[in-house]
C-alpha cells in the first residue's frame, strides 16, 4: 500500500468527516443483510420454548416453533440460518448414534424448514458433542482421547442424513483431520453434488463457548474437560492458514474462523493469504459479553452491535455468523 504523503494543512483529514455525506461516500466496508447467518438452538416437542440463561434474549424452539421463527427470518431477508439440537439426555451414547438418524431432531426440523420456506438457506452442524455422552467431538478411547478416524466415519453418516433431508450446507466443526475429503466423496457418491460445505478450519479451543456449550446442554457432559487435542492452540497464526489450505483442497466451499472479534485477525490473514469464502462465528461468549454490557446500560445495544458486525467486515469476512443477526436484519430494514 502506497502511503500519499503532503504536509498539513494541504492535507487535513478531519476534512472528509465533517459531513455525514462524506462519510457516507468514502466509506471502505458496509453492513447489509446479506452478510448475516442466524444460529437458532431446536429442541423436542410441541409449542415449546425455553430462555438460554447465558444468552439473553436467545431461545430453543421446537420444530414448529422455528418455522414461525423462519417466517420472520424470510420476511426480513436474512440468507441463512444455522442449526443446532438439544439433544435429550436418553439419546446421547458413546458413539453418538442419534446424530446420523434420518428421524432424528435436525433431520426433521430442515425438511420441515425446506417444505415450508425453501428460499431460506438451511445450514447444518455436523459435530458430536450434542450426541456424545461425555460432551467431546468425536469418539474416545479408554484414555479420553478423541479417536480421528472412526468420528470421521460416523460425521459422514451425519452429514449424509442432512442432506438427504434438503440442507444446503452442511458444517463439520469438530476439528478432525481429512474429514472434509471424505465427506465431500461421500455426498458426491450419492448424488449430493450441489450440497456446500462450509468447513470449520480454524476453530479455536477457546473459552469464549461455554453459554453455546450450555444453549445444546453438552456442558454437564463435558464436565470441565476440554478440546484442547483436536482444537486450534489460540497462540498461532500460521496453522490456521495450513488448516484452510487443507480444507479447500479436500473439498470445502468456503471456510469458518471461530471464534469472530477475538480472531480477527485469523480472519484478514486467511482472506487476504488464501482469497477463499470466508467466514466468522461472533460466538456465545462474545455475544454474553456484549448482552450483559447493554442491560447494565454500559453500552449502546444497536451503536454497539453493528459496530462490532462492520467490524468482521472490516477484516474481510464474507458473512458472520451471529446472534445479532435478527436484530440487526431490522435495524437495517428501518434504515432503508
Amino acid at each position: 500500500m502506497n502511503i500519499i504523503t503532503s504536509a498539513f494543512p494541504q492535507r487535513r483529514m478531519r476534512r472528509m468527516r465533517k459531513h455525514e455525506f462524506s462519510r457516507r461516500l468514502m466509506s471502505e466496508n458496509r453492513l447489509t443483510v446479506n452478510d448475516l447467518i442466524y444460529p437458532m438452538f431446536i429442541l423436542e416437542g410441541t409449542q415449546r420454548s425455553e430462555k438460554v440463561a447465558s444468552m439473553p434474549g436467545v431461545e430453543r424452539y421446537s420444530i414448529d416453533l422455528l418455522l414461525k421463527e423462519a417466517a420472520e427470518l424470510v420476511e426480513l431477508g436474512i440468507p441463512l440460518i444455522a442449526l443446532f439440537p438439544v439433544t435429550p439426555a436418553d439419546k446421547k451414547s458413546l458413539m453418538a448414534e442419534e446424530a446420523y438418524n434420518p428421524d432424528g431432531l435436525v433431520q426433521r426440523g430442515v425438511r420441515e424448514l425446506k417444505n415450508a420456506f425453501p428460499q431460506l438457506g438451511v445450514m447444518t452442524d455436523i459435530a458430536l458433542d450434542p450426541f456424545t455422552t461425555h460432551g467431546q467431538d468425536g469418539i474416545i478411547d479408554d484414555t479420553g482421547y478423541i479417536l480421528n478416524d472412526i468420528t470421521t466415519e460416523i460425521l459422514v453418516k451425519q452429514a449424509l442424513s442432512h442432506a438427504e433431508a434438503g440442507a444446503d450446507i452442511v458444517a463439520p466443526s469438530d476439528m478432525m483431520d481429512g474429514r472434509i475429503g471424505e465427506i465431500r466423496k461421500a455426498l458426491e457418491a450419492a448424488g449430493h453434488v450441489n450440497t456446500q460445505i462450509m468447513a470449520y478450519s480454524a476453530k479455536y479451543s477457546s473459552n469464549y463457548y461455554g453459554p453455546f456449550r450450555d444453549a445444546v446442554g453438552s456442558a454437564g457432559n463435558l464436565k470441565g474437560g476440554n478440546k484442547h487435542s483436536y482444537q486450534m492452540d489460540p497462540a498461532n497464526s500460521d496453522e490456521a492458514l495450513h488448516e484452510v489450505a487443507l480444507d479447500i483442497q479436500e473439498g470445502a466451499d468456503m471456510v469458518m474462523v471461530k471464534p469472530g472479534m477475538p480472531y480477527l485477525d485469523i480472519v484478514h490473514r486467511v482472506k487476504t493469504e488464501l482469497a477463499v469464502p470466508t467466514f466468522a462465528y461472533q460466538v456465545s461468549g462474545e455475544y454474553a459479553m456484549h448482552m450483559a454490557a447493554i442491560q447494565n446500560g454500559w453500552l449502546a445495544e444497536k451503536a454497539i452491535v453493528m459496530e462490532s458486525l462492520l467490524c468482521f467486515k472490516r477484516a474481510g469476512a464474507d458473512g458472520v455468523l451471529t446472534y445479532f443477526a435478527k436484530r440487526a436484519a431490522q435495524w437495517l430494514k428501518e434504515e432503508k
